[in-house]
């Protein structure tokens, strides 16, 4: 099984043996803990729940912490699923999952939170153009401008692209490729940016698609 919970500790720049800079997002990958394993006769589905990020018991909700401690686990704050789709189950329950479970130069798909931006208007959140500022149109420069239908229905259109509220929704970056694997202290770095802040909580999982590439002979 290929999956860790992680937290985003920031960018940072490293050089390869030909001296480019490479943009890096370093990730404290692990400890996590096998906290239990989900069987497609008991729970209708074969998926793994991993436990990461050691606190105090008090912190942990007294049901989490007794379930922790069928298995003797420390208290953890964060627990997640992942599915297995192939029904292979290659872990056992309290086994701990490090960084080493991904190699260099593979590629991962990191999810997690972006961040929330609050109440934004057309232009940040859309991308909008802005209208003109001559005719009368001062005070609605940055307004979306008219949205409604026709007489019927006579109302807005749920979905259309109007202000309200950005970010803090679930993210995922897909094929970024493992740059630096630490084992000894549980670090892994990712070529590019990874969704969220720093100190945020993040899923990396192997890639379930591969970035297309251009054929030597196509047509530019």
């Amino acid at each position: 099984m290929k999956g860790i919970i992680g937290k985003k500790v920031g960018m940072t720049q490293i050089f390869d043996e030909n001296g480019n800079v490479i943009p890096v997002t370093v990730i404290q990958a692990g400890p996590c803990y096998v906290t239990q394993i989900k069987t497609a006769d008991r729970d209708g589905y074969v998926g793994i729940q991993l436990g990461f990020d050691e606190t105090k018991p008090q912190r942990v909700s007294k049901g989490e912490m007794g379930h922790l401690q069928k298995l003797n686990l420390p208290a953890l704050r964060v627990l997640r699923e992942f599915r297995i789709h192939n029904g292979e189950v290659d872990v056992q329950e309290g086994q701990a999952i490090k960084a080493d479970v991904f190699e260099k130069g593979e590629r991962v798909d990191v999810i997690g939170t972006s961040k929330g931006r609050g109440f934004a208007g057309g232009i940040k959140r859309h991308n909008f153009n802005r209208q003109p500022k001559t005719h009368g149109a001062s005070d609605r420069t940055r307004a979306p401008g008219s949205a409604g239908a026709n007489t019927y229905p006579g109302r807005t259109i749920p979905g259309r692209k109007y202000p309200g509220h950005m970010g803090s929704e679930r993210v995922t970056t897909e094929n970024l490729e493992v740059v630096v694997v630490d084992a000894e202290k549980n670090l892994l770095a990712v070529r590019g940016s990874v969704p969220g802040v720093n100190g945020g909580i993040v899923l990396i999982k192997p890639a379930r698609t591969r970035r297309r590439t251009r054929s030597a002979g196509a047509a530019k």
